[in-house]
């Protein structure tokens, strides 16, 4: 009779742990939140593809390298925010690997807007300061409401964390670009637009390596649960079989 409890009770938490994996396998975990997170995501889209297209217009009418890396920078949010949309109610697998995607999808764009930076340094460039700062203190107020939009997602999930990341990034660069656009109307120089929008660069960059660094994370995290659960079914399985083999 205890052999039959044992039994019964070792199939019984196998069964359990076989269940919790399917289902975050499957992407089955769809949490409560997923409704609001659509809700977000979609005004942060609509908001950074406007932005981008109007931004980077008024960008390249005022030679302004500031303006056209916070466009680009507000196009690469644009794209992770629809991955983000995709993968609502998936895996944590899935939002991790799309976390680990956007940041190097961020990555990519800072570099190509550092390539424009060093060609406008040799081609040169009239940045027009007026424009640079009120297109910027526009720039700035989208920003700071995307930015209270996800903040309370900020320690969510990390599809999630990774938006609000971009978001925090957005509001430092647009708070450069004013700055710049500020010091090239003083000092009639060039040369603030072409500093400024290599911090906003840099700001890229830095929140690319971060969104990476915390994807690899979660993603490390769970192979590593995923492999304890395993090795325990294992364990669970052959003790099993080895009540089956005793007389």
């Amino acid at each position: 009779m205890q052999l039959i409890n044992e039994t019964l009770f070792v199939h019984e938490h196998a069964l359990i742990i076989l269940w919790n994996n399917d289902m975050s396998d499957c992407g089955c975990e769809i949490e409560i939140t997923d409704k609001a997170q659509r809700s977000v995501l979609i005004q942060l889209l609509a908001i950074n593809a406007f932005m981008f297209v109007f931004e980077i217009g008024l960008g390249w009418y005022a030679q302004s390298t500031g303006l056209i890396a916070d466009s680009i920078d507000m196009l690469a949010d644009a794209i992770v925010y629809g991955i983000g949309l995709y993968v609502i109610g998936k895996s944590l697998q899935h939002k991790a690997k799309a976390a680990f995607l956007s940041g190097w999808f961020q990555g990519l764009l800072g570099t190509m807007i550092l390539v424009d930076i060093i060609r406008r340094v040799i081609v040169g460039s009239e940045p027009v300061s007026m424009l640079i700062m009120v297109v910027g203190v526009i720039a700035l107020i989208a920003n700071v409401w995307c930015l209270r939009l996800i903040d309370k997602h900020k320690d969510g999930e990390v599809h999630m964390r990774a938006s609000w990341i971009f978001s925090k990034n957005d509001v430092i660069a647009n708070t450069g670009v004013i700055l710049g656009g500020l010091l090239v109307w003083l000092l009639d120089s060039r040369w603030p637009d072409l500093i400024i929008g290599s911090l906003i660069v840099l700001v890229i960059l830095n929140g690319a390596r971060l969104i990476i660094t915390d994807a690899r994370r979660e993603l490390s995290n769970l192979n590593n649960n995923l492999d304890d659960t395993c090795d325990f079914s294992c364990q669970d399985s052959a003790t099993d079989t080895k009540h089956h083999e005793e007389p």
